[in-house]
């Protein structure tokens, strides 16, 4: 029976007929458990029951006329996430996956996104409506939505009233905003079609197979935890269990535990969730993690840190983490997700770098232990269905094998291009190479190179900081700042640069948590200074920069996307407003940002 499945899903090209196909032939198998940990009962869906439950969500949809329009879907964390963003592509909508908003931070997004789309109609819980009437009930652009609570049971009597849509791999599947990590959050159009060949793709480069079992505490409204943690393990058929962002942001072991306890194969996560569980598990808890089953860690969505990698292997090791599981990957949300990525238990590719000639663009080995040396983490290699390029971004002409330059891509998994907004749709999706015509191209905004087949990230095109005709990658700035003081949070550093004085300046901006018992005022404004000393110092020798300010600020000070990616951008505009909150005496500390 699995070899039959196997072979028609691998014929089906939208993820209608794949759910459909598995609960006609698998219909008592769990696709997803979420789990709870103690705040009520762990739930499980198997494909029958999903299924009938996206049927009776769908057909809603249908019958209300929302046939290729945008609908959005504002879900906490758990299986009617799925069940609505599913019901979304069996009714023939256009699924917009959102977060809802607890605080006034979040609805200027939301709006933004409801003018963009000219959505009227939001799906979610009753709970979650309940919650939103009482803090935002006044707001006028949540007023005029029809909401519609898919926990209601009437909603299930209509499930006989569902007709299979007519859709093609053009037709659109979901809008994925992005991050807003450089600019407004933008609208990615990803077709029935991408989804199904980057499901390909991930399956083919990953090795993953029915006989996985996958976790995730991603979230659900980001491109990888949506396609990696929902869509990815119904496309292959292994189960997966899922997690709230915060129940594995209050306790990471919770995440590894659960890999442990389920056995799992496959799990994923940005470089911070590993450098995270380095530092907050305990050696006794680790003593009771059985990480022999995990075969493939992936890591990306932010930048890969070799010395993470090193210290999570020397911890975990003993727990029976395995060297080659750590898969590092690359992709973005206009790619529908990835673009390249390690071969299954082949494990990191590293390359020393000399850093000083990377600041000219130049990617030049150089011994590891030199002290120009830069450890450059590879991303593995172009996925099936991909071309990439290394483009000089103002010549448009294709860099030479040892240049660093623009990542371009071309392929079956590009998006669509940008809802609603054909300029920026044209100068990001529509790009060809300036001497032979070649193209259309995705310009990434990512500065790379390949070496031996292998895809190294450098850095942002908008990101780079040119001070005194030197460019530096804010990175490397950012990691020197990190490793200066065991104050400074790890993953939350950022380095811009301003014009002052007619100059380009360097500013650092770095959240730092301080002991909350057993010091005095003085005591902790020493403690602040003396970290600034050595910031100033670090950036000194390791980068030939004076830093003109910096900014340490308490935990949620610095800015971030809802996935949690830095917003260089945003903390530049706050600091230049002279809006950032720095960390003073007394100072309660701000609540964190979540996943």
């Amino acid at each position: 029976m699995a070899v039959d499945i196997s072979n028609r899903i691998s014929q089906a090209l939208t993820f209608v007929d794949i759910l459909t196909q598995r609960a006609e032939q698998q219909s008592e198998q769990t696709a997803y458990t979420f789990l709870n940990f103690g705040k009520g009962s762990d739930t499980s869906l198997t494909y029958g029951e999903l299924d009938l439950q996206v049927r009776s969500i769908a057909a809603r949809l249908q019958c209300s006329g929302h046939i290729g329009k945008p609908v959005l879907l504002l879900y906490p964390p758990g299986l009617e996430y799925i069940t609505a963003f599913l019901a979304c592509l069996y009714a023939g909508a256009i699924a917009v996956p959102l977060y809802p908003p607890h605080t006034e931070r979040l609805l200027p997004r939301i709006r933004a996104i409801i003018d963009d789309t000219g959505a009227t109609t939001a799906l979610t819980t009753a709970k979650t409506l309940n919650g939103i009437e009482r803090k935002f009930g006044a707001q006028p652009e949540l007023q005029h939505l029809c909401w519609v609570t898919t926990d209601d049971s009437s909603i299930a009597s209509i499930s006989l009233d569902w007709c299979k849509p007519e859709l093609d791999e053009h037709s659109l599947a979901f809008l994925q905003y992005t991050s807003g990590s450089t600019s407004t959050p933008k609208g990615v159009m990803v077709s029935h079609g991408n989804l199904y060949y980057n499901s390909l793709a991930i399956r083919d480069q990953m090795g993953l197979s029915e006989q996985d079992c996958g976790v995730s505490w991603l979230p659900i409204f980001h491109d990888l935890g949506l396609i990696m943690g929902i869509l990815q393990p119904l496309y292959t058929g292994y189960p997966t269990f899922l997690m709230a962002p915060a129940a594995f942001l209050q306790y990471p072991l919770r995440w590894l535990q659960t890999i442990s306890e389920r056995k799992a194969t496959v799990s994923y996560a940005p470089n911070f969730a590993y450098e995270l569980c380095i530092r907050r598990i305990s050696p006794e808890d680790r003593t009771r993690l059985d990480l022999s089953h995990w075969q493939v860690a992936l890591n990306g969505a932010e930048p890969i840190r070799n010395e993470t990698l090193r210290r999570f292997i020397t911890t975990f090791g003993p727990c029976g983490f395995h060297p080659a599981t750590f898969m590092p990957a690359y992709g973005l949300a206009e790619a529908t997700l990835l673009v390249s990525g390690t071969r299954r238990r082949s494990g990191s590719v590293v390359r020393s770098i000399d850093k000083t000639l990377l600041e000219q663009h130049r990617a030049t080995d150089i011994v590891a232990d030199h002290p120009h040396a830069l450890i450059a983490v590879g991303c593995g290699t172009e996925v099936i269905g991909q071309q990439i390029a290394i483009v000089h971004p103002e010549s448009l002409i294709k860099c030479q094998s040892a240049e660093v330059g623009e990542i371009w891509i071309t392929g079956s998994c590009i998006a669509q291009g940008y809802f609603h907004n054909e300029e920026a749709t044209r100068q990001t999706f529509q790009a060809y190479l300036a001497d032979t015509g070649e193209g259309p191209f995705l310009r990434t905004g990512d500065l790379g190179f390949i070496r031996d087949g292998e895809v190294f990230i450098t850095g942002r095109l908008k990101d780079l900081i040119i001070i005194n005709g030197r460019n530096h990658y804010p990175q490397d700035i950012e990691c020197t700042v990190e490793q200066s003081s065991p104050i400074i949070r790890a993953g939350c550093t950022i380095a811009f640069a301003v014009e002052e004085r007619s100059e380009e300046q360097l500013v650092v901006v770095a959240e730092v948590r301080l002991p909350q018992h057993g010091l005095s005022e003085d005591e902790a404004e020493q403690m602040l200074q003396e970290t600034r000393k050595v910031i100033r110092r670090n950036i000194a020798e390791a980068h030939e920069i004076t830093p003109y300010q910096i900014k340490l600020v308490p935990v949620g000070g610095v800015p971030k996307t809802s996935s949690g990616k830095l917003q260089r951008h945003a903390c530049r505009a706050s600091y230049l407003a002279g809006e950032l909150r720095e960390w003073k005496s007394g100072t309660p500390a701000m609540r964190p940002q979540t996943l």
